[in-house]
Order: C-alpha cells, then structure tokens, then sequence
C-alpha cells in the first residue's frame, strides 16, 4: 500500500482522484467534523438529514455508502460508525480501520481518500494511527493507494515515522 496525503480542504479534496472517500463518524458528533462533514457540506446537508431520520447513526461498526458525484469527484463515501467520542480507543481505532479497509477491499476498489477513524478530532495520535495501519494493511495487494486526509503537521510526523519504519525493515533483512 502506498500512502499519500492531502489537507481538509474541499478544494484539496476535490483535486484527488480516487474511487472511494472514507471516513469516520462519532454517534454523539452533531454537526460531524472532519471529511464527514465536508461531504455533508458539499451534498447540502445530506448527512445531517440522514443523522435525523436515524439512518445514520455513528454506532460502532455502522456502515452506510453514499453516492457523490456530480458534487464531489468521488463515485462514494463510506461513513464508518465510530460509536461515542469518549469511548473511543485504539481497539475501537483498529477495530474500525479493519472494517474499512474489508470494505474497500469489498467494493474492488483501488485507491481511497481515507480520514482515518478519529483522526479528525486528534482521538489518536497521527504516529499511533499510522503504526497500525501499517500493521493492518501489511502487504495486502488488494490496496494500491490510500491518500490519508491530514494537516500537514501531521503529513510531516507520519512521513518520518513511515521513513523510520522502513529503515528498521531494511535493517531486518540485511540482519538476515
């Protein structure tokens, strides 16, 4: 798998090809932040009716798909329930980002914007959440790219912990 990255700007969002846009939303969110809300911004508040017929929750392992274009350059979403803010942990991160990468894997799809679960409210350190998605994905070929929605603070934090992880592999084969 392959990691790029793009800011939480609709215009940075909108100038990244992919297949499919992935988030995370919390059951006691409202109005949702991070991705989920600029979807929910960019399909007129879509999200928020359907948070209110109770179509969409944020209970933990809820899934709801939603179609995008012509508004966003995306054929989907994916909202990923992340149950309540203050429950939320990195079993709840890992257990999330294992469904989410099932799901993508489900829909044959190649590339994804992906707000890791949590990550926009800072629920998981940025290192934290990389090291386990890394664990997660492993060599699985049935990703080719995920563009990781972060600022680029957190860009620059990942990049050297993914740089520091290679170098550790490598010193491991050379060890061999």
């Amino acid at each position: 798998m392959e990691l790029r990255f793009v800011t939480p700007e609709l215009r940075r969002l909108d100038e990244v090809a992919s297949e499919v846009r992935a988030c995370g939303v919390f059951a006691d969110e409202r109005p949702h932040h991070g991705a989920a809300g600029l979807v929910d911004w960019r399909l007129s508040g879509t999200v928020s009716r359907l948070v209110g017929q109770g179509f969409v929750t944020g209970r933990r392992g809820e899934v709801v798909m939603l179609p995008l274009k012509p508004k966003l350059p995306f054929d989907k979403a994916l909202l990923f329930g992340l149950g309540p803010h203050d429950a939320f942990d990195d079993a709840v991160f890992r257990d999330v980002t294992t469904h989410m990468l099932r799901a993508i894997e489900g829909l044959c799809a190649r590339t994804a914007v992906v707000e890791l679960p949590g990550r926009h409210r800072a629920a998981i350190d940025a290192a934290r959440a990389t090291d386990i998605l890394l664990e997660l994905a492993g060599g699985r070929p049935e990703h080719d790219v995920w563009t990781l929605i972060e600022p680029s603070d957190d860009q620059k934090r990942i990049t050297a912990r993914m740089n520091e992880q290679r170098r550790r592999d490598r010193l491991v084969v050379l060890g061999s």
